[in-house]
């Protein structure tokens, strides 16, 4: 059968062809001649060579990337692939056959190549393991290590509480699943929105996987084939959210040099008191208009040396003067080294057995099973079928260790910190009165993780649908919308009981006070709450019991980018320590206080700091100086783009919505309104009928800048409107440029 390949009105690619492996062929060739520049920019990324072309800002991923072995990880990964499971990894070489045969043309249509003077590369059969990985490899949020060890070293372990929230960096989804007996239809519904960095082009890829065996609909990965997250074959749909689950762990090692010259050998000292070789070789990251920087890349037991590998280097002293002690890590806690073990280093796994599977589902049983062989990152998924069958449940592959690994780093020399195999069986979750609702709070994977999101958009959510029940498709969308912030009930309840204040406070007071906490784009009252949500933040990392917790500003960043209005205190303090760059949005005192601020306010005792003159002082200064407008004056959309697009230099669009809200777009308080984090795809699956199902991302099919379909589904995305799922060949055209010169399988 030829491979065909159609389109619909909003540009979507629909597929069809003769065989599994064909389609991923296919999946692989429009892939590429739509979005060429974000392929090219992922694959350098998980290489660690994306300096080359974007410049030094740069530098600080390629060098994790480097140090992490993200490539090698995804080559052993997909060797072993080869070994379990060779029909996946047959169809895995079929998709990056079709990213080969594609990217060239697609290279031609994108502009940015020209413009970074970069040429389409080639990828490797492991490439896509290495994009998923090198996407996935922080949402576990294994930095919050190095600030609650930050924390308990410089406040103590009481104030490790105090912080913890769904923080800076961390990405999250949300997620609700109601069974027929809620609907209008008698059939389940799911829909939700998973939360990530804004990116143009979108990190999620509408399409359609049809075959034989299978015809599919969902929101795929960029470079990586079938879809993974969100999809509906017809008869069953799933959907994912971060089960916010603690897998990943850092070690602090002691390591140290022996030999001479270049042939110097790395050992570090395991929990049996033995010293044990450790891998070591250099590399060279190339950097755009700069000198090409040097990286030593170590791997101990443990897994590979992601911080501090030059302290090594320090032990060579204390080794020629006879100790074997090495560095006195405890007395320098951040001189590092550290390394990080992480389950698809260890298992040589990254699930990718469970793809093949999904797409082949018939009912929720089938998509259980395929679950089963999830590993990377860890989700909550729910599932339901055209018969009634419904799932919730987590998926992944989580470490049973020593509870003190999720907490901080540990010492890999102590005994007792070691890998005892993976957690079995999956927690699983309930659906009760025909409704179940994920959004990373506590739940099914609370005894898998540490830090959970607070409950605000998992309680509106469960409100909301409980108020009816005959919901259709088409009402998911308000819900989506939806921007009631009950966290700020906490600074209310100070505002609230401020007196003595002056008349203009007064009046900002009261009318705060009468606000309805929804954070509208056009409300002026979301506007002046969150002006005076940004001065308490902001005093609040300035106040003097906080000062063993601030470092430099860290530099823009997608988590912390610049706000020209606003800028932060430089509040004279201690230096943090010199961790990597590419770790800092964890480590900045603003945003942690920012997105912590309910706890910080709600706590019973915070170190003597008497919160009623901090909030005090922000209403004053907001009430003489208001903000002159509407909350999305300022709170406007900041998508991360790799190079900027001279066609869209003008301000981003205003937005609606806030952390906490179920319309989640964040912003970073007493840095910036402007949101980097938001919904990056919404999506509802009908089980009635699934051409009744909707979707929408945030920019468009097309990753072309200047195409009819780069940026036509915008409007639709900020205003909360949802696309059709179509599924009618007949209502789908089949242009040529697609057709033309597509190579079957085989051929």
């Amino acid at each position: 059968m030829t491979v065909e390949i159609y389109r619909d009105a909003w540009g979507v690619p629909h597929l069809r062809a003769g065989d599994a492996r064909e389609l991923a062929r296919a999946q692989g060739l429009v892939t590429a001649r739509d979005r060429a520049w974000q392929l090219e920019v992922e694959r350098h990324r998980a290489r660690g060579t994306s300096a080359a072309f974007l410049g030094a800002d740069a530098l600080a991923w390629d060098r994790f990337a480097r140090q992490a072995l993200l490539d090698d990880t995804a080559r052993r990964c997909h060797t072993a692939l080869e070994r379990r499971d060779p029909e996946t990894a047959a169809w895995v070489r079929a998709y990056v056959d079709g990213v080969n045969q594609g990217l060239p043309e697609g290279a031609r249509r994108a502009p940015e190549f020209a413009a970074v003077g970069l040429a389409a590369g080639r990828w490797e059969p492991w490439t896509p393991m290495a994009v998923w990985l090198a996407t996935h490899i922080l949402f576990a949020g294994f930095p919050a290590k190095l600030w609650r060890e930050e924390v308990v070293r410089r406040l103590g372990p009481a104030a490790v509480g105090l912080f913890a929230t769904d923080g800076p960096g961390t990405a999250g989804s949300n997620g609700w699943l109601v069974t027929g007996e809620r609907t209008a239809t008698g059939r389940p519904v799911l829909a939700g929105d998973p939360h990530r960095f804004i990116e143009a082009p979108g990190v999620y890829q509408q399409i359609r996987l049809a075959c034989p065996e299978f015809d599919v609909v969902g929101l795929a990965v960029p470079g990586v084939p079938g879809i993974a997250h969100f999809g509906h074959t017809g008869t069953v749909a799933w959907s994912i959210t971060n089960a916010m689950a603690d897998y990943q762990d850092l070690y602090r090692e002691r390591l140290r040099r022996s030999g001479g010259g270049a042939g110097r050998r790395i050992e570090a000292l395991g929990p049996d008191g033995e010293w044990h070789p450790a891998s070591r070789h250099t590399e060279t990251v190339e950097v755009a208009g700069g000198a090409p920087v040097e990286v030593e890349v170590i791997e101990t037991g443990r897994g590979p040396v992601i911080i501090g590998a030059d302290a090594a280097g320090r032990a060579d002293a204390a080794h020629d003067a006879g100790s074997d002690a090495g560095p006195d890590t405890e007395a320098h806690p951040d001189a590092g080294p550290i390394s990080l073990r992480h389950p698809p280093r260890v298992a040589e796994d990254l699930g990718f057995s469970a793809l093949l599977p999904l797409l082949r589902a018939r009912r929720v049983a089938d998509v259980d099973r395929a679950f089963d062989d999830w590993a990377e990152p860890v989700n909550v998924v729910q599932a339901a079928d055209t018969e009634g069958g419904t799932l919730h449940r987590v998926a992944g592959r989580v470490p049973t260790r020593n509870p003190a690994n999720g907490i901080r780093i540990v010492a890999a020399w102590e005994p007792g910190h070691e890998w005892h195999g993976w957690y079995a069986p999956m927690p699983r979750g309930t659906v009760d009165d025909g409704i179940a609702v994920m959004a990373n709070q506590r739940g099914p994977a609370t005894p898998l993780g540490v830090e959970f999101a607070p409950p605000h958009r998992a309680a509106r959510l469960r409100a909301l649908l409980d108020r009816r029940s005959d919901w259709k498709a088409g009402d998911m969308a308000a819900l989506h919308m939806d921007t009631h912030l009950a966290s700020a009930g906490a600074l209310l309840d100070h505002v609230g009981a401020l007196d003595g204040l002056t008349p203009e406070a007064v009046a900002l007071r009261d009318r705060l006070l009468r606000w309805d906490r929804h954070m509208a784009a056009d409300s002026v009252e979301a506007a002046l709450y969150a002006a005076v949500r940004n001065a308490v933040v902001r005093h609040l990392a300035a106040h003097p019991a906080l000062a063993p917790l601030t470092g430099p500003p860290s530099p823009a960043s997608p988590a912390s980018p610049p706000s020209p209005a606003s800028p932060p205190p430089r509040p004279p303090s201690p230096p943090f320590p010199s961790y990597p760059a590419v770790f800092r949005p964890w480590l900045a005192l603003v945003p942690r206080v920012a997105f912590a601020l309910e706890s910080l306010l709600r706590a019973e005792e915070l170190y003597g700091i008497d919160r009623g003159p901090i909030v005090r002082a922000a209403v004053e200064e907001v009430a003489g100086n208001p903000p002159d407008g509407t909350w999305g004056d300022t709170h406007r959309l900041a998508p991360w783009r790799a190079v900027p697009d001279p066609a869209y230099d003008g301000e981003e669009p205003a937005l609606s919505g806030d952390h906490d809200c179920v319309l989640c777009t964040s912003a970073v308080p007493g840095l910036t309104d402007r949101a980097a984090r938001g919904p990056a795809a919404r999506y509802v699956w009908d089980l009635a009928r699934r051409e009744n199902s909707l979707w929408v991302v945030p920019f468009g099919a097309s990753g072309v800048p200047g195409s009819a379909h780069h940026r036509d589904q915008l409007p639709l995305w900020l205003g909360g409107g949802l696309a059709p799922v179509v599924t009618d060949w007949n209502q789908l055209s089949k242009k040529e440029e697609d057709n033309d010169d597509v190579v079957r399988e085989g051929s």
